[in-house]
């Protein structure tokens, strides 16, 4: 696996002179090695999977310079944890007490092209690309045809080929939700060529996404008959939906109806919700097939990193709130919310809606400082618990926990708002019971035709998704993201919330990446 310990991005890797590349660790197993077997093959995607769940080859704190991404502390490089922070804590939904440089830029929404957090998500996407590019290139058609492998060793491999193209897929999906323009790559672009990385735009970027998929709907693996953790159909129609929902952010035409047709497959493909919310977000959370889509695997013994559910659970837990309770060893004293997401819920209880769940012991609803932990309701939704035994996890260091990045409740949600904005190809009655089945589900009160509008749609997604990575989005697209016309706490700065530029609703191309590629156009005003 060391062959694939590239930079830290593909554009500073191109642009890097002989001299800074020596520096670079040195691979001692050359890809002819690695793809000269049907199991380098099997290791190798392992590696275009792993890189979700690990931050490097060795463990969850390498020596200097072992990490996958360069320039950030190694903890903080999981895809997870760094697009959690991009999506939640710029939100009503997060604030953080700690103080490292750039971390509390995004509640107050005055982060930079210099934000360390943003350059390490933006990097570690390009790096989970690339290692996407580099088994898809070693497993063409016409190179698997030299290998002289047997036919069950090509057509596993082709499998993995088409799950890489669809792993690759969903990161262009969040570069192009996060950042908007980012450089693009595919197999075909050789490394360490003159020829810098380009910008395509966000129309032909979308467009590419959508291409992939729609290809990739034909080849993998029908919904439900993968192994777990693996893409299949049913993970390339929710990533259409969630596409297609936001069209009109990205590229300024709507296609709701798309939306409504992909949310409708998932959800008649045989998934069907978990009994109880609350054993979503479990340690042994695994056993939740019929809900979950497409997973993030973590295991507390065998990938172990200081990102993911590591994160979620150990972030969430400070002040008076017992660790032993969240199957961990401690708490980290970080993760909290604003009123803002409280008030979506008529009681914080949890009585009448199980999805309320917050920690109120010792804490205060509102926040005068945001690096003090007490201030803000803590979340107790990620807990590394069994859901049966209620025994801890198999490491009360690293949680067992898996993130599903699918699951149906957002499906249905999806089919729902699609339809009350227009689109057809749906019906109102369907949305409405699956909004109700959500509700049923959390034992809060369900809700007839009248009341089923699309700022209900907004809050419910609050009360089903929050901490899931989802609000950042959810807001820009209903246009309240930078905007007065819904405030929370901290917004832009202030106590009570303010308006920010518009230009915020994206992200900027890292000026590292920037100065080192000429062919690269900042996102407006950064």
């Amino acid at each position: 696996m060391k062959r694939i310990m590239i930079a830290i991005s593909l554009v500073v890797l191109i642009a890097s002179c002989s001299k800074k590349l020596d520096r670079l660790p040195k691979n001692d197993i050359t890809a002819a090695q690695v793809y000269s077997t049907p199991q380098g093959y099997i290791e190798a995607a392992a590696k275009v999977y792993g890189a979700y769940a690990l931050t490097s080859n060795i463990g969850p704190a390498s020596p200097p310079g072992g990490g996958d991404i360069k320039g950030i502390d190694e903890g903080f490089s999981d895809f997870l944890r760094l697009f959690w922070g991009a999506q939640e804590l710029s939100t009503d939904e997060a604030v953080i007490a700690w103080g490292d440089a750039g971390i509390q830029d995004f509640h107050n929404m005055n982060w930079s092209s210099s934000n360390p957090f943003l350059t390490g998500l933006y990097y570690r996407s390009l790096y989970q690309i690339t290692l996407a590019n580099d088994f898809i290139k070693n497993a063409a058609d016409e190179l698997l045809n030299t290998k002289g492998f047997g036919a069950a060793d090509v057509a596993n491999i082709v499998s993995f080929r088409n799950e890489a193209r669809f792993l690759r897929a969903y990161q262009y999906w969040a570069l192009l939700d996060l950042f908007g323009n980012p450089p693009f790559v595919t197999e075909n672009d050789v490394i360490g060529s003159n020829a810098l990385p380009k910008q395509i735009g966000k129309s032909a970027l979308f467009a590419y996404i959508e291409s992939e998929l729609k290809d990739l709907e034909s080849l993998l693996p029908n919904a439900r008959a993968s192994d777990y953790g693996r893409a299949d159909k049913g993970a390339v129609w929710a990533l259409l939906a969630r596409l297609y929902l936001n069209a009109e952010a990205y590229t300024g035409t709507a296609r709701y109806n798309d939306a409504v047709t992909y949310s409708k497959k998932v959800a008649d493909a045989g998934y069907s919700l978990v009994g109880n919310y609350q054993n979503l977000m479990r340690a042994d959370n695994q056993k939740n097939t019929n809900e979950f889509i497409l997973t993030i695997n973590y295991d507390g013994t065998r990938t172990q990193n200081y990102g993911g559910t590591t994160f979620l659970t150990h972030a969430a837990v400070g002040g008076n709130m017992p660790a032993a309770q969240f199957g961990i060893d401690g708490g980290w004293g970080g993760t909290r919310t604003t009123k803002a997401l409280v008030n979506l819920f008529s009681d914080p209880s949890g009585n009448t809606d199980k999805r309320a769940q917050f920690w109120t012991s010792g804490q205060s609803l509102e926040i005068a400082d945001q690096t003090k932990f007490e201030q803000g309701y803590a979340i107790t939704k990620f807990k590394n618990i069994e859901m049966v035994s209620g025994k801890p996890g198999s490491n009360l260091t690293f949680p067992d926990m898996d993130f599903p990045i699918f699951r149906l409740a957002e499906q249905y949600l999806i089919y729902a708002e699609a339809v009350l904005r227009g689109g057809t190809g749906g019906d109102a009655s369907t949305a409405l019971g699956y909004v109700n089945a959500l509700r049923m589900r959390a034992g809060a009160a369900t809700i007839s035709a009248g009341q089923l509008t699309t700022d209900f749609i907004l809050d419910e997604r609050g009360r089903e998704l929050y901490w899931e990575g989802f609000r950042r989005t959810d807001l820009i697209r209903y246009k309240r993201f930078t905007t007065a016309g819904y405030l929370w706490p901290w917004k832009g700065g202030t106590v009570n919330g303010k308006a920010v530029e518009d230009w915020r609703n994206i992200y900027p191309i890292p000026v590292a990446d920037k100065n080192a590629n000429p062919n690269l156009q900042q996102n407006p005003n950064y």
